[in-house]
């Protein structure tokens, strides 16, 4: 054997093959609730959803948030998360966030679980690591965080993003060492299609250099032995942009989209998730 050949690591095989099976089981789930949500008529706009019936400990009013200041909005984040705490529901999940995990429709999230929603519109990095400490006291089996669309809009440079992405990271295993913690990917966005009053600043940001940073918090992620989850491969084109039938503008998601990340929450937590506990 030539001394410049080199083996190909066996966890690199199981790697590859968990993915490709995630892969298979989401689009096969995706394709069984897209049915399901053709029958029974899934509302289309983010506005229109009522959250009276959800399952989460807290039924925030969406439309009412956005004629709320950004502390405002912190304040009631807070009052949700001390009734989590004092509650001590079980197998409390927490999405941590910006607009993307906000409008996370309760109805499409993975039963079996109470979930509580820590998503701010226009969130960034840094805005998300100040106010990690609201749920402290909370006891949570899993923590999602999605974090970094906004600021690459607002032209923070990768490494300053990269930097906070550890320290959340760094604090939640500190504040919650029982808790997993999954890192999830930053989504693309539709490029020229995209219709999002902020359409020239993303543009800005190529769905190349999102990729990379993708690559880099996943590296970080294993590094730091919490878990990453890579969503960015569900929700692309053959050109590596934001599906049209997942998108209102461009940048946020349609119902539709909604049941690809929840197709890959609900396949993720039995493949990875449950093994580890």
């Amino acid at each position: 054997m030539s001394t410049s050949a080199k083996t190909f690591p066996i966890w690199a095989f199981f790697s590859l093959l968990t993915n490709g099976i995630l892969m298979l089981a989401v689009i096969l789930l995706i394709w069984q609730q897209q049915r399901l949500a053709a029958f029974f008529g899934i509302i289309t706009s983010p506005e229109s959803i009522n959250l009276n019936n959800s399952s989460q400990i807290a039924t925030p009013d969406l439309g009412r948030r956005h004629q709320l200041t950004y502390q405002e909005w912190v304040e009631i984040l807070n009052q949700e998360a001390q009734v989590a705490a004092d509650q001590h529901p079980p197998h409390l999940t927490i999405l941590a966030g910006d607009s993307l995990s906000l409008w996370f429709p309760p109805e499409l999230l993975p039963e079996g679980r109470n979930w509580l929603n820590q998503g701010i519109s226009g969130e960034t990095s840094n805005g998300l690591l100040k106010r990690l400490k609201i749920f402290d006291r909370t006891q949570p089996e899993v923590i999602f965080v999605m974090i970094g669309i906004n600021d690459l809009i607002r032209g923070i440079s990768n490494g300053e993003i990269l930097d906070n992405q550890q320290q959340i990271i760094n604090y939640l295993q500190k504040t919650h060492p029982r808790a997993q913690i999954v890192v999830q990917s930053i989504l693309p966005h539709a490029t020229e299609e995209a219709s999002w009053k902020g359409r020239e600043k993303l543009l800005g940001v190529a769905n190349s250099r999102i990729r990379k940073l993708n690559q880099q918090l996943q590296s970080i992620s294993t590094k730091k032995g919490v878990k990453f989850l890579d969503l960015y491969p569900l929700f692309t084109n053959k050109q590596g942009n934001l599906r049209r039938e997942f998108t209102t503008d461009g940048l946020h998601l349609t119902p539709e989209g909604y049941i690809v990340w929840r197709s890959a929450l609900q396949i993720y937590s039995e493949i990875e998730l449950k093994s580890q506990r």
